[in-house]
């Protein structure tokens, strides 16, 4: 069985996709790793291949093409699908990821086979197996399939029991990509999963929804087994809270101290964890780790309870004093509001530099869907086009012009990465090409709404 694996390109209405991240499609990588017996081939169109997706329909001839799509690529992957389809119907189309298990009627095409609900590893193999002998799909659970115009729903998937049970990526299949994935000037890295989940519930994020609210981490020698297989120093762990289980992450940390690995990290956490246990930090400092990513979110508690954060500023400056004292550079997300003034811009800015934060993140509060924001202010989006939906185009209204919301925040990236101290993250070309696409992003409402 012959399958053909797709990480969409980026659609060019989303600012600073590829500009100052690029990981390797890991979802891919790991359902590729559950076919062994199958030949697959992975094909990353986010590197301007997107002209070679008919060379390699012809040169591979799959029987089988499966893609993933975030809310900005919806439309995008639809396409693929749609192209793919219209290539040879009898190829087997399948989608899946964080937005179809979310919004699966955005995949309810004529040119969509199937659609994968939830964590996908056990239902792909599954899936494929089953296709394999001919079989019927909907004996295989956590699926959707289009049918006349509806969707016919299986019964759900259960979560992984655990997390061992998910098979290390398959990275020969990216072998020809992987001098092309970094992070700032992290370069190349690698990336890894180390836990999934949350159980905090903020009204703006939807992982915890898709989990069940459930935290699970990866055994220590499951996590050592797999980093010793990567070639890459940077590692960049994209978990949602991967310091969550204090107790596992010292283990994870005793084992890669036993085996002596080098390498670099970057991990999540949030800043009441850091607090709580400085000395976890303190450990993982020991073994490579550089870069935290906390989502700060707010400088005002009013905003954090606003957003169900069970945080409080006091623990957000508490932690970035401890980071600081590690030598440990935090990447602080903080969340700008729709109501945000020119004062509030400024502001935030100052607060920046008071706090000596070299590597912040401005991202605007967007309701994804599936999210509590969502489902509370769906009826006053100004747009509903999901090209938009990439963290940096409002979606709800605000309380500046559009073009002056837009402007303040380009300024606000302008201000904090001027100093010698955050270039070391980003150049100053780098961050001047994310200065101008957010300058210009007001152009994009002009895309009539999907």
């Amino acid at each position: 069985m012959k399958v053909l694996l797709i990480e969409p390109p980026i659609n060019s209405n989303v600012i600073a996709a590829g500009l100052v991240v690029l990981n390797e499609p890991l979802a891919l990588e790991i359902i590729a790793a559950t076919i062994p017996h199958c030949e697959v081939k992975i094909l990353d169109m986010r590197l301007g291949l997107d002209a070679i997706l008919m060379e390699e329909l012809n040169s591979f001839q799959p029987e089988v093409v499966a893609t993933t799509s975030y809310t900005a690529g919806v439309y995008t992957a639809n396409q693929i699908l749609q192209q793919v389809k219209k290539y040879n119907p009898k190829i087997l189309t399948i989608i899946g990821g964080h937005h179809a298990t979310m919004v699966p009627e955005d995949f309810n095409k004529e040119f969509v086979d199937v659609i994968i609900i939830g964590e996908g590893e056990i239902t792909f193999k599954e899936l494929i197996d089953t296709y394999e002998i001919r079989g019927d799909l909907k004996k295989v659970k956590g699926l959707a399939l289009p049918q006349n115009g509806n969707l016919y729903f299986t019964p759900p998937r259960e979560l992984l029991s655990s997390l061992d049970l998910m098979p290390i990526p398959n990275r020969d299949l990216t072998k020809k990509y992987r001098h092309e994935y970094f992070r700032g000037s992290w370069s190349p890295s690698a990336s890894m999963v180390i836990s999934r989940g949350c159980p905090f519930r903020c009204d703006f994020c939807a992982m915890w929804k898709i989990t069940h609210g459930k935290y699970r981490i990866r055994t220590p020698e499951s996590v050592v087994n797999e980093l010793m297989q990567i070639e890459e120093e940077y590692i960049d762990v994209v978990d949602d809270n991967t310091l969550h289980n204090v107790k596992k992450a010292e283990e994870i940390y005793q084992l890669i101290k036993e085996k002596g690995i080098k390498k670099k990290y970057k991990l999540y956490a949030r800043s009441d964890t850091v607090v709580k246990r400085p000395d976890i930090i303190e450990k993982w400092r020991e073994i490579g780790l550089e870069l935290l990513l906390v989502g700060v979110e707010s400088f005002r508690d009013e905003e954090l309870k606003e957003r169900n954060k069970l945080n409080f500023v006091r623990h957000n400056e508490e932690a970035i004093r401890i980071l600081h004292e590690n030598g440990i550079e935090m990447i602080a997300y903080f969340l700008i509001a729709p109501d945000y003034t020119e004062d509030d811009f400024n502001i935030l800015a100052e607060y920046v530099k008071k706090m000596e934060l070299a590597h912040p993140v401005f991202t605007v509060l967007t309701p994804f869907p599936g999210t509590d924001l969502y489902e509370k202010r769906y009826h006053e989006f100004i747009t509903y086009n999901y090209e938009l939906f990439d963290f940096f185009h409002p979606i709800l209204p605000t309380k500046l012009p559009i073009e002056k919301f837009c402007q303040c925040l380009a300024e606000l990236y302008r201000k904090v990465y001027s100093s010698k101290e955050s270039q070391k993250f980003f150049s100053s070309e780098m961050v001047q090409k994310f200065y101008l696409s957010i300058i210009n992003a007001h152009e994009a409402y002009k895309v009539k709404d999907t």
